[in-house]
């Protein structure tokens, strides 16, 4: 068995439901990727938009659709992290969970409200953020160089 399956088997101990989406999870990540996140989750101001589940390892972010009608699976979201920017996430304090947000390549910003069973999920799942986009000791990756070009030109005030 692969990396990625017996991770995926463990994350998803707490939601059967999420099994119904392996196909498509298993095609859109690398069999060594190990799995951090499988939940249930919503779209903040989309109610009618069908249910998700968001999978996150330590390269993708994937998340499929199922819609409501007729019940179909489809997939949603499938990026590599490198992709995004300004991810940021805010623990619940009313219900256990996250809201994460993400902006993805092509500029669109992405919002999923992510459903924990308890404080204990919430406190795990955020280390676990913070150490996929914040790094291991929780800093903000180093901002990039920026080269400056010195100017002899005089700055008129």
């Amino acid at each position: 068995m692969d990396v990625f399956l017996s991770t995926f088997h463990r994350a998803a101990e707490s939601d059967p439901a999420a099994h119904r989406h392996l196909s498509i999870f298993s095609r859109c990540v690398e069999p060594d990727d190990p799995v951090i996140l499988v939940t249930r989750c919503t779209r903040p101001g989309q109610p009618m938009a069908g249910s998700h589940h968001l999978l996150l390892t330590r390269r993708r972010l994937v998340v499929v659709q199922r819609t409501w009608p007729l019940r179909r699976q489809r997939l949603h979201l499938n990026t590599n992290l490198r992709h995004l920017s300004n991810v940021t996430w805010r623990a619940d304090v009313d219900r256990p969970g996250f809201e994460l947000a993400v902006t993805v390549m092509d500029g669109i910003r992405e919002r999923f409200r992510l459903r924990l069973g308890d404080e204990v999920a919430v406190a795990e799942t955020e280390e676990s953020l913070r150490g996929i986009f914040l790094g291991k000791r929780g800093e903000p990756a180093p901002a990039r160089k920026s080269r400056t070009v010195s100017s002899s030109v005089p700055v008129l005030a």
